[in-house]
């Protein structure tokens, strides 16, 4: 149950982390459901950006 109140209240302007907030469905946007991602590396980490609705993840 934690793990999905966590998924509906997703805030667009922090970049998550991956161990904190696994993926809800594998290789999908946790908050659009989208599967296109601009990928980029910052901080030496692997950024993963949402194109759809600019949802930011470090994988």
């Amino acid at each position: 149950m934690e793990q999905q109140d966590r998924h509906a209240n997703i805030d667009l302007t922090k970049i998550y982390e991956y161990s904190e907030l696994p993926d809800n469905k594998s290789g999908r946007c946790d908050n659009c459901d989208g599967f296109k991602f601009k990928n980029s590396v910052s901080k030496g980490k692997f950024l993963r950006e949402c194109l759809n609705c600019g949802m930011k993840k470090y994988i």
